[in-house]
């Protein structure tokens, strides 16, 4: 019997995500990304204790 009320909530939520859009922050979406990029320049160091030579053989064997 209560969900009636869950329901329309529901609905109240979908239809604002649907109609309303929302106002993008670009300079923080920018900022975001610069600081992906900056951070991305080392990863290669990161992982490479998870490298292993047998994934090599097997890409190998496959060509």
């Amino acid at each position: 019997m209560g969900r009636g009320r869950q329901k329309a909530k529901h609905t109240k939520v979908a239809r604002e995500l649907k109609y309303n859009v929302p106002a993008t922050d670009y300079e923080a979406l920018e900022r975001e990304l610069r600081s992906r990029a900056h951070h991305d320049e080392g990863s290669s160091e990161d992982w490479s204790e998870y490298h292993y030579p047998a994934d090599d053989e097997r890409d190998e064997d496959e060509r």
